[in-house]
């Protein structure tokens, strides 16, 4: 296989793209409820500024799929790390300089919008890369969650005090300045004409491209794989804290959490290449189990370690896999309104899995919550194997020629 010179600077423009974004989002996660508790009226909502960048991840998720269709990749790209990530970050500093909540609500909305945009760049791999380089293709681009699992812990700590006036700001000043420079990256993205569809193109219904088997499976696995994830990583900082570890050990088990989701990207779009996506589909089924079995042994640090390094590892391999699976499901004309209701689907059962991460864990405990998971789970791994079940039938059944010479 031949991988042009093109196809590796587009890559490599949207790992960087990737990495820059990630540095933002992990950034929000780690710091935003810490200065909306600062800046809220009430304690209780102190991590509404992040359940509004959620927010504005499910509300832009399919309109930007449907723009970037009508104004290419690139243009599309540009615009949200523009609207979303340079105004998000300056919006949300200047809140927190002036002591408004409800300004930094609007500036995290935005960053969510950021997401909404970055989460295509997966999809963009898949569009300049070649069909035999493209499952790599999008793992290296999930990849670059690694640099970000070290840069974005970095962002909000270090940061916080750049700015001596304005205390916890700095990092969403940077947020800011790396958007601004992946604007400037992005320009030089260039996405071939098979990647840029004539909006004029014929299409199939969406009704007539969900029927097809894969396309169920494909949203499934990503969808549940997601809200899995963010459910149980959410929940977990405030089960550890309640066992009595401290916050430097819940950061260092996110941190080798967040490692576990991105450093197998590296490998996962070749396992997806040698042994079939539907295998890796299945492997991730199997290690959220194994996450949930690991969480349910004990609440040590060492349970805490093991059950979340699976989980993130189990969300790369379903996460990757649907994705991949997603790409071959339908034309470069159909992409926009398929994708933007595969990530419409995926980001509004996150955002019921967040919310509801913090009831399970009240009401029914640690143990309880990830037995919870234990059903999605089973129900992923049913879907790979009736997707693997009815493609094996298709390839086994005769075809018409065959069917006329055993009469």
């Amino acid at each position: 296989m031949s991988v042009t010179r093109l196809e590796k600077r587009n890559v490599a423009i949207l790992v960087i793209g990737q990495t820059l974004f990630l540095v933002a989002s992990i950034t929000v996660m780690t710091l935003s409820g810490v200065v909306g508790g600062q800046l809220s009226p009430d304690p209780g909502l102190a991590t509404l500024p992040i359940a509004m960048m959620m927010l504005g991840t499910v509300v832009s998720t399919l309109p930007a799929s449907l723009y970037m269709k009508r104004v290419g990749r690139r243009a599309g790209f540009m615009t949200g790390v523009a609207l979303g990530g340079v105004a998000g970050g300056l919006l949300s500093f200047a809140a927190v300089a002036a002591g408004s909540f409800v300004l930094f609500c609007a500036g995290n909305l935005l960053l969510g919008l950021y997401q909404g945009f970055a989460m295509y760049y997966r999809f963009a791999a898949a569009d300049v890369a070649s069909p035999d380089f493209r499952s790599r293709a999008i793992s290296y681009v999930m990849a670059g969650g690694v640099a970000a699992a070290f840069l974005g812990p970095w962002n909000a700590s270090i940061a916080s005090d750049w700015i001596a006036a304005v205390p916890l700001g700095g990092p969403y000043l940077v947020i800011a300045a790396l958007a601004l420079a992946a604007t400037g990256l992005l320009a030089f993205l260039q996405v071939p004409a098979r990647g840029e569809p004539d909006p004029g193109d014929a299409q199939r219904p969406l009704g007539r491209i969900a029927r097809q088997p894969a396309f169920p499976v494909a949203v499934l696995a990503g969808a549940a794989g997601y809200a899995i994830m963010v459910l149980v990583m959410t929940a977990t900082p405030l089960a550890m804290r309640a066992q009595g570890l401290g916050m430097a050990q819940v950061a260092t088990i996110m941190q080798w959490h967040v490692l576990g989701m991105f450093a197998p990207s590296f490998v996962t779009g070749s396992l997806i290449a040698r042994f079939g996506v539907i295998q890796i589909l299945l492997a991730g089924t199997a290690l959220l189990a194994g996450s949930v079995a690991v969480a349910t042994l004990g609440v040590s640090l060492a349970h805490f370690w093991g059950a979340l390094v699976l989980l993130g590892v189990g969300w790369n391999f379903l996460f990757v896999g649907g994705s991949a699976l997603l790409a071959g499901i339908h034309t470069e004309a159909e992409r926009g309104k398929v994708q933007g209701v595969n990530d419409l689907v995926i980001f509004s059962l996150v955002a019921f899995g967040s919310l509801m991460s913090g009831t399970l864990l009240h009401r029914f405990g640690w143990e309880m919550l990830n037995l919870a998971m234990v059903p999605v789970i089973f129900l992923v791994a049913l879907a790979a194997l009736w997707l693997k079940m009815g493609q094996s039938r298709a390839r086994e059944a005769p075809t018409p020629a065959g069917r006329d010479a055993n009469r």
